[in-house]
């Protein structure tokens, strides 16, 4: 882990709880394959959320089954802020949790993409 990571999550606590909690990262894959199965088809929705380059190769190398589950495409709200940030810079911009951990981001993600469709992909 590099000293950014050890920093950012030894702060916010999510080491220790991993440490001390934490679920094994097998059963972890195969609960979220579960929970994903009651939502959606395997192997139709993209991975979404920011910055995802890096969730998708740490899917492809420690959780295959998971990774496999998605689309190979994806939907990188970063991407997203980025062309809007260069093409209407006078949008307020998005606000969203800092914590830095996985349900807040996920819902930070599907606020900023709603915040997107109603500035910017209306109909």
């Amino acid at each position: 882990m590099d000293d950014w990571n050890l920093t950012h999550h030894t702060e916010n606590g999510l080491l220790d709880r991993v440490r001390n909690h934490g679920i094994p990262m097998a059963e972890a894959e195969a609960m979220t394959i579960e929970f994903l199965r009651e939502h959606c088809i395997g192997g139709i929705s993209p991975l979404c959320g920011n910055t995802i380059g890096q969730d998708r190769r740490f899917l492809r190398r420690y959780m295959p089954e998971l990774h496999d589950f998605f689309h190979y495409r994806s939907v990188d709200v970063t991407s997203i802020k980025q062309l809007v940030d260069r093409w209407y810079p006078d949008l307020p911009r998005a606000t969203k949790p800092a914590g830095h951990r996985a349900l807040d981001d996920i819902r930070g993600s599907i606020a900023e993409l709603e915040h997107y469709r109603e500035h910017i992909f209306r109909d």
